[in-house]
């Protein structure tokens, strides 16, 4: 069964939204809808990732424990940058060499710098292994990279080694 249907209730979610789509029941409708219920699923599972080991689920929480308190320090700064109209403040981008090169480990990290206000992952150049990141009030570029480095990027090679 799981050959010729691979994920039964991902299938008929398919073939429920298609007949809610065209507002039909004829069998025309009902037949295109459940040959994409049937085929999509099997396109599916060619582009499902490899299942991921987290080696240090305690330092996984820690490292989001980190995150939510840069996240609540990084708020704020852009609030007081908002509200108080503070005219001197220098963005800018910083070149991050990396040492990750996990694809879940950098999707997360992606997750983090881009859900962190006054940031935003602009590039990462896989051959040279350097993040780019916009930061809104750059101050020390050096800072920004030890704090990459120390703050996410080490916990997440123990993580996903």
């Amino acid at each position: 069964m799981k050959r010729w249907l691979p994920h039964p209730l991902l299938a008929g979610f398919l073939l429920l939204a298609w007949l809610l789509l065209q507002q039909s029941l004829a069998p025309a409708t009902f037949l295109i809808g459940a040959l994409l219920a049937l085929g999509l699923p099997h396109l599916l599972d060619r582009l499902q990732p490899p299942p991921v080991r987290v080696r240090r689920p305690v330092l996984l929480l820690r490292l989001l424990a980190h995150v939510f308190v840069d996240l609540v320090r990084s708020n704020m700064a852009v609030a007081s940058i908002i509200l108080f109209r503070r005219q001197r403040f220098h963005s800018g981008f910083v070149h991050i060499p990396l040492t990750l090169t996990q694809p879940h480990a950098l999707a997360m990290l992606a997750c983090i710098i881009t859900a962190t206000p006054g940031t935003i992952w602009v590039s990462h150049d896989s051959r040279r292994n350097v993040l780019i990141i916009h930061v809104l009030d750059l101050i020390d570029e050096a800072a920004w990279i030890r704090h990459i480095k120390h703050r996410y990027e080490s916990p997440l090679l123990e993580i996903f080694r």
